[in-house]
């Protein structure tokens, strides 16, 4: 039965004043969290969720997976403009008040922070009793100490770097596609790929990069300036077997690529002498080059070979 006063509040206190020291904040108790900054820099915030994976996630009881998912969507958004997380809240969703569910995903999530030096400053938990799935929305913060356009340029390469499978994108087609059916791969949890990447964007002059989540390749176009991507299938990363699955049950190649990252989670556009050594340090290959357009996303599809236009 639901108990309005949530009695859990305390553990949940507990557990998140673990991540309050950390190189760039310090954060002291009272009726709300009160955050000290110690750094002054630009800053910028981002919000996201795990929608309708949550449906599997719940029925699995992949609790811990659905947190990674919601931490991933958020921190890999930010690295698109070179963002440092130091901070986060949570709202959790719940079909049903339980202290074990909501403690296992504080849990991961404190973990998951106290590694990044992220504070969890706060967050609500909310019982929907009319819905069939978990939610997990973040907000995050993050600063930026050197603003850099975020450009794929003419005469770049791209480099795809390789997906785990599904991601948090295209569960609603999944839905569509399978009916009740469930398969493992449904609850593979987001790969976060921030801390790499940040640390390559350090390093080398990365002109672009994008985060294939929803809407899938069509994002790229947003980076696209007189310019046009085409990407070949000369390249390693294969779509995983779920995804030859989905094509299998009719979905054209289009639309694949408009809503599934297809083995590539993430994109970089940057100059050819640095794609050696960028894709040295990851599950990395180059795909495609960036050519004078007019902002096509041109693709050699990696089901049939045919040619496609987003």
């Amino acid at each position: 039965m639901y108990d309005p006063t949530k009695p859990y509040k305390k553990d949940i206190l507990e557990l998140i004043k673990q991540t309050w020291e950390t190189p760039y904040v310090s954060v002291k108790d009272g009726v709300y969290p009160i955050i000290e900054k110690k750094f002054q820099y630009p800053e910028v915030d981002h919000t996201d969720g795990i929608g309708t994976k949550g449906i599997y996630h719940w029925q699995q009881k992949s609790f811990r997976n659905a947190a990674l998912d919601a931490l991933a969507m958020n921190l890999n958004d930010l690295t698109l403009i070179g963002a440092k997380p130091y901070k986060l809240q949570n709202h959790i969703i719940i079909p049903r008040d339980d202290k074990e569910v909501i403690l296992e995903i504080i849990e991961t999530l404190v973990v998951e922070c106290k590694q990044r030096n992220i504070a969890i400053t706060g967050g609500e938990t909310s019982i929907h009793n009319n819905i069939i799935g978990i939610d997990i929305s973040i907000t995050a913060s993050g600063f930026i100490k050197d603003l850099k356009p975020n450009k794929f340029e003419a005469g770049d390469v791209l480099i795809g770097i390789k997906s785990n499978g599904l991601h948090s994108n295209g569960f609603t087609k999944i839905r569509e596609v399978f009916g009740e059916k469930y398969k493992p791969e449904f609850i593979n949890p987001t790969a976060i790929y921030s801390d790499k990447i940040f640390t390559l964007n350090e390093q080398f002059n990365i002109h672009g990069m994008m985060h294939i989540t929803g809407g899938a390749y069509t994002k790229l176009k947003d980076l696209l300036y007189g310019a046009d991507v085409k990407l070949n299938r000369s390249h390693r990363l294969e779509p995983q077997q779920i995804f030859r699955d989905l094509y299998e049950k009719g979905i054209s190649d289009e639309e694949m690529y408009k809503t599934f990252n297809c083995g590539i989670g993430f994109i970089l556009s940057v100059s050819p002498k640095d794609a050696d050594r960028i894709t040295s340090e990851l599950d990395a290959d180059v795909i495609g080059e960036v050519i004078s357009g007019t902002e096509r996303v041109i693709i050699e599809s990696m089901f049939s070979g045919a040619v496609i236009e987003l």
